[in-house]
């Protein structure tokens, strides 16, 4: 079945269709809730909240944007909600940064390239976590899920100009905190990205 034909199943009530959607998506879900929230527990039960939203809604949702596009949607918005209601508890206003885990490189086999990556990883770490939320979804979208511009349009459900902005303000910021910390190399983005994310739109 395809992933239009078991989502008509799931939306009558098929709870196996849904299980088969559940496991065609679990990893990319999960995935993109990691780069969102930072913490492996916390994108578990991200990744849950979004396929129980997803199933609660699935009689009302008329599938204009997709099953996948409409999930992740989803799950982009439930890790957002769950770092708003983390911060509420511990009375920030920011992220600390603690527990995330972003793979800005691969690890390379000899020691001074691991502590290197390592150290790199850190540092986009810091900056990933000083972003707003909504140039970090945006970033996380793009990098992570490697959806294009239109998709994560259709995502967030703002304008193409919108999403270009966002993720161009989040590569410049993020280029500027590893800048200032020393790291001139690494998770930079391209000219071509950053022309590529230039645009109008609002932030």
């Amino acid at each position: 079945m395809t992933v239009e034909e078991l989502f008509r199943a799931a939306a009558a009530g098929d709870e196996d269709a849904f299980s088969r959607l559940v496991r065609l998506h679990e990893k990319k879900v999960y995935h993109l809730a990691l780069r969102i929230c930072g913490d492996p527990e916390d994108a578990a039960d991200v990744a849950q909240e979004a396929f129980l939203s997803a199933w609660k809604g699935l009689p009302a949702f008329r599938g204009e944007a997709g099953f996948s596009t409409w999930l992740y949607r989803l799950t982009s918005n439930a890790a957002i909600d769950h770092l708003r209601r983390t911060r509420r508890q511990r009375g920030e206003t920011s992220l600390d940064g603690d527990g995330q885990r972003i793979d800005a490189v691969d690890a390379a086999p000899s020691p001074q390239a691991r502590t290197e990556a390592a150290e790199l990883r850190e540092a986009v770490l810091a900056g990933f976590a000083q972003l707003s939320d909504a140039h970090r979804q945006a970033l996380a979208l793009r990098e992570v899920q490697e959806l294009s511009y239109e998709e994560i349009a259709a995502v967030l459900q703002v304008d193409l100009g919108t999403v270009k902005s966002r993720i161009s303000r989040a590569r410049s910021a993020l280029r500027k905190i590893l800048l200032k910390n020393g790291n001139l190399s690494g998770y930079l983005p391209s000219k071509a990205a950053e022309e590529q994310g230039k645009g109008g739109g609002r932030s």
